[in-house]
């Protein structure tokens, strides 16, 4: 059984993930899509209590068949945030194989989509520590919801996509990590008050 989430640790993760939101992801620009979409309140985050993955995947469920049915004026993307399972980054690369494949079997393919971001998020052929890493890096372990529609909207506005990259290799190299730690954009829920396995 799922531990429920104590309201004083649900505030501390939703605080957090809108600071790194507001201060890297917007502030830095590494998404240029995602001002408007936080600014005309169109974004949804949701805290999971979830301690295993298979609990992770029935709240994955939930928010893709959640995010499906609503008005993408009302809600076009959704941040699905679990501080308490999938710390280790090798376990969460792992678990994304599952999360495409569950998109496959709610018959959302092509119509939604699953972006991860971690903590400790590693690029193939970088080294953990390699600042080009921290563009994919969020306070908690997180998955994003998107819909096919709004990335092929953006992709429109913005053809060379690869661009966007490129910026934000350019940007974080040049304020590097002393920059990037001073956005104070870390965890603030302490990790021993979170687990990954059934309490």
């Amino acid at each position: 059984m799922t531990a429920p989430i104590a309201p004083d640790q649900e505030k501390t993760v939703l605080d957090d993930t809108h600071r790194w939101l507001q201060r890297a992801v917007i502030g830095l620009n590494l998404c240029p899509f995602a001002k408007s979409v936080e600014v005309n309140q169109r974004l949804r985050t949701v805290v999971s209590a979830a301690r295993t993955p298979e609990d992770l995947l029935k709240d994955l469920a939930h928010e893709l068949l959640s995010l499906n049915r609503a008005d993408p004026d009302e809600t076009e993307t959704t941040l699905l945030v679990h501080p308490w399972v999938l710390n280790d980054f090798l376990d969460f690369n792992d678990f994304l194989g599952a999360a495409d494949a569950l998109v496959e079997d709610l018959d959302l393919d092509g119509v939604l989509q699953v972006a991860s971001f971690h903590p400790d998020y590693q690029f193939d052929g970088t080294e953990a520590d390699d600042v080009d890493n921290l563009s994919n890096r969020s306070p908690y372990p997180t998955l994003h919801l998107l819909r096919e529609e709004s990335i092929e909207r953006a992709v429109e506005t913005m053809p060379d996509t690869d661009a966007i990259y490129e910026a934000n290799i350019d940007t974080l190299r040049r304020i590097g990590r002393k920059g990037w730690d001073a956005l104070d954009v870390e965890a603030k829920l302490p990790l021993a008050q979170r687990t990954t396995r059934e309490d």
